[in-house]
């Protein structure tokens, strides 16, 4: 139905080459993409290049950072490097601070948001 069979030698050098593929893709994504906060810093502040930097952004959100803003985290070290989780629940909104390193989120803080704020986070594109 497909042509000749192919032999043993053939499928077994396409897997191959499967794997090497998708174990590369993995890999990128394992140790080149940020995985939290301090990773996230640490991307941007050792950085030249703004295309690196906007490749960390999702599709479809704005790119609002300038250069000199990538200046002064390059000239400034941060006070606190925190990682912020924002949960809305109906009219209310809870902010958790996690830990920015390891392999575990460990909850530090737990804050409902005062209505403002609550409203401000609810009007931001989603």
């Amino acid at each position: 139905m497909f042509g000749k069979k192919k032999s043993l030698k053939e499928i077994s050098t396409i897997v191959a080459i499967a794997l090497l593929v998708f174990g590369g893709l993995v890999y990128y994504k394992l140790f080149y993409t940020p995985k939290n906060s301090l990773e996230l810093y640490q991307a941007m502040a050792f950085t030249d290049d703004m295309a690196d930097i906007e490749k960390l952004f999702l599709d479809g959100y704005d790119v609002t950072l300038t250069k000199e803003d990538l200046q002064f985290f390059r000239d400034n070290s941060p006070n606190r490097i925190g990682q912020f989780t924002l949960f809305e629940y109906n009219m209310k909104s809870y902010m958790i601070m996690t830990a920015p390193k390891g392999n575990k989120l460990k909850v530090l803080s737990v804050e409902e948001l005062p209505i403002e704020i609550s409203k401000f986070f609810s009007e931001i594109p989603k």
